[in-house]
């Protein structure tokens, strides 16, 4: 017979973070060690049909222009980070730097989804081997080509640590015309590893989410 949760225990399944509920503990959640995989996934799905019976007019002409709209976009995921040393870098498919598991900045972009297409969306691991060896890293996705439209794609970003339950931020707030959402941090505090939700839009390049955040690097431009 089934005992249910106990008081203060941490539910395995997932965790959504919200506003009004933005941050989670990996350390509480046994979640701060290992590999922590992050895959940001987004739609690039056909027109939407309107139901049996119903007009395709208004709302649904307005979903079927959104989706229209959404394809040809090249939804990247990267990260900024800064270790316990005090150096700091990107993460990303721009310019090359995917990073690495093995060595500083112990952190791997696993490859560029360039349509959306890819059922796995695109992957990043950070390896929590040693927590302490992390300062902040700050997780970004960023429209690289096509018309920015955040509300059309309707991306979600999902870590999954090795243990605990896994941890999802949707990209959900209102501004269509930034090409860059930062979208959560890992943030050491001590010896307790925390995920915050930021899911802010930046209007500009990785420049500007670098002075939002005073990450406090020099940018050149980059291409991929």
């Amino acid at each position: 017979m089934s005992q249910g949760r106990q008081p203060g225990a941490i539910s395995l399944q997932k965790v959504t973070l919200t506003a009004a509920s933005p941050q989670v503990s990996l350390t509480k959640s046994g979640g701060g060690t290992g590999t922590i995989r992050i895959n940001l996934n987004w739609s690039q799905g056909g027109a939407a049909a309107a139901p049996s019976g119903q007009k395709a007019g208004g709302f649904f002409k307005r979903m079927a222009a959104q989706v229209a709209a959404a394809r040809g976009v090249d939804l990247d995921l990267g990260c900024l980070y800064e270790l316990s040393d005090g150096s700091k870098g990107v993460v990303q498919a721009l310019g090359n730097s995917f990073g690495s598991l093995d060595q500083p900045p112990w952190i791997k972009l696993d490859g560029d989804d360039r349509t959306g297409s890819v059922t796995g969306g695109e992957n990043m691991s950070i390896n929590l081997e040693q927590p302490g060896r992390f300062k902040r890293v700050l997780i970004f996705a960023m429209i690289y080509e096509g018309a920015p439209n955040w509300a059309a794609v309707d991306g979600v970003v999902t870590l999954s640590p090795i243990n605990g339950p896994q941890i999802e931020v949707r990209l959900d707030a209102s501004d269509q015309a930034a090409r860059i959402c930062a979208v959560a941090q890992l943030i050491n505090h001590g010896n307790d590893l925390v995920v915050q939700r930021e899911v802010q839009y930046i209007n500009g390049g990785q420049s500007v989410l670098d002075k939002a955040f005073n990450w406090g690097m020099n940018w050149t431009p980059g291409r991929k």
